[in-house]
């Protein structure tokens, strides 16, 4: 209908998940990055908690297209499944359409499976959805069947995705067990303001928007409040005022378009409430395993107001009851405005680069306590690829940072080098 009017493609506010739509802000992107690497790991059930409409089933879709290719996807959307009929709904996702008419003999067909697809190098992830309406003895069950395994490897990992109740039903204490196998738990937390302009502009891209931004402050503010940062709801009021303007034929939008949209939505003008912190909770044995210590724990990052030459602290001997992510690109950003006005001479040390931020923040999390301060994180072109770099240290001169390099202890993350500030901006950002 307005898609010509507005110079669009196609609708930029469907609320069907649509992984072209992906928005990796609001960190969705860290997320979707520790999750990845989660289950390259292979260990333990992973826990994903979100309210209706936050974005959960798109983050399970972009995680299940990202998956490498050896590693097979089974998808549970239906709560109400008995342990027999989740046993024949894996199997067909694996191949098997005709189950065995036991669950004894289903397991044992499921078994047979998951060791082929290993002995063939692969491995299966089921991913579960509205995992908050499962039995509780139906979430035992699952349980169970992450006792498939040879004698080194699982043969089956579990992610669940649920609602916040899904928490309130891994308290009870009959099914501890399984609430001790999560290894991973993440909060997909409300968008704030900030986020909500840079998620309706970026969908507006997508769609084939080109023009100057269509919603004003104002009306992202009282977008944020009408929706309570909940993408799915931000996506229904954002449709309708465009529909609304479309239909007085203007193209500038206004707090009357919007009000309209409100009242077609039911929508009541209710003041948001809190947003909460965006905690992700992971045990310590699969922190130990991963590395991601160095990237969850650090506590003097953002409570404090930002400065221009950030210093990331050595992660605490142990994690804290509920560690909080680190805003990598934020990180990344802080130190390309340092890049920009460090004098050209300037030396650091770069201790290691990576492709992804999850692995970036592994090797954040091996470094040792003698490292050169400050840290600093850094994404751009390392050896003209794009890269996550590690960088230590902050030297007026050569010789001092070339003492500081020698010093360092051994590190299994590679080799470090030297670098300067004038070099770096025309070989590191891809704008020079």
């Amino acid at each position: 209908m307005y898609f010509d009017y507005f110079g669009l493609k196609e609708a930029p506010f469907r609320i069907t998940p649509n992984t072209e739509y992906w928005y990796a802000g609001g960190q969705r992107g860290e997320m979707l990055a520790a999750l990845l690497y989660a289950i390259d790991q292979g260990e333990g059930i992973i826990k994903v908690v979100g309210e209706v409409g936050s974005g959960k089933t798109m983050l399970c879709r972009k995680l299940v297209a990202q998956l490498p290719d050896r590693v097979d996807s089974v998808y549970l959307g239906n709560p109400t499944l008995s342990p027999d009929d989740m046993l024949a709904a894996i199997l067909a996702d694996l191949g098997i359409d005709t189950p065995e008419p036991t669950r004894q003999a289903r397991l044992a067909q499921l078994n047979a499976a998951l060791l082929a697809r290993h002995e063939s190098g692969r491995r299966v992830v089921v991913f579960v959805e509205e995992a908050q309406g499962i039995a509780l003895d139906h979430l035992e069950f699952l349980r169970l069947l992450t006792n498939l395994e040879t004698a080194t490897d699982k043969l089956l990992q579990i992610v669940l995705f649920g609602q916040p109740e899904l928490d309130a039903q891994l308290a009870d204490p009959r099914i501890r067990q399984l609430k001790d196998r999560i290894t991973v738990s993440l909060r997909l937390a409300p968008l704030s303001e900030a986020e909500v302009s840079d998620y309706l502009r970026s969908r507006l891209a997508v769609a084939g928007y080109r023009g100057p931004d269509l919603f004003t402050p104002m009306l992202v503010a009282r977008i944020t409040r009408l929706s309570g940062g909940l993408s799915r709801r931000i996506n229904v009021l954002a449709d309708k005022t465009l529909l609304a303007a479309y239909a007085e034929q203007t193209h500038t939008l206004t707090a009357a378009h919007l009000d309209a949209a409100a009242r077609d939505a039911d929508t009541p003008d209710a003041t948001r409430r809190p947003t909460p912190p965006r905690w992700i909770a992971i045990s310590a044995g699969l922190v130990a395993a991963l590395g991601l210590l160095g990237w969850l724990a650090w506590q003097g990052l953002g409570d404090t107001a930002p400065s221009t030459t950030p210093t990331l602290a050595a992660p605490p001997a142990a994690p804290p009851a509920a560690p909080r992510i680190i805003d990598m690109a934020h990180e990344a950003r802080q130190t390309q405005r340092w890049l920009a006005s460090a004098p050209p001479g300037t030396h650091v040390i770069q201790l290691a680069s990576a492709k992804e931020a999850a692995a970036a923040a592994v090797l954040l999390g091996s470094l040792s306590p003698g490292i050169p301060q400050p840290v600093r994180v850094l994404h751009g072109l390392s050896r003209g690829k794009p890269a996550w770099m590690i960088l230590a240290g902050e030297f007026s001169g050569r010789e001092a940072a070339l003492a500081a390099l020698r010093a360092l202890p051994p590190s299994p993350a590679g080799t470090p080098f030297l670098r300067s500030v004038g070099k770096m901006r025309t070989v590191v950002l891809p704008t020079g």
